[in-house]
């Protein structure tokens, strides 16, 4: 077989697995504390319009 050679981005110096899973973990929970956020905040203004 033929063997490919990807051209991949090599990473930041130093960068480590661990620390791309930590700041992706980072980033996950960001984003889902604005979702939840967005929710409450659409919950609330129904109950505004029903009450």
């Amino acid at each position: 077989m033929v063997e490919r050679k990807d051209p991949k981005k090599p990473g930041k110096p130093g960068t480590t697995r661990e620390d791309r899973l930590k700041a992706a973990l980072k980033a996950n929970l960001a984003r889902r504390k604005g979702q939840a956020r967005a929710r409450q905040a659409a919950e609330q203004d129904n109950e505004k319009d029903e009450g």
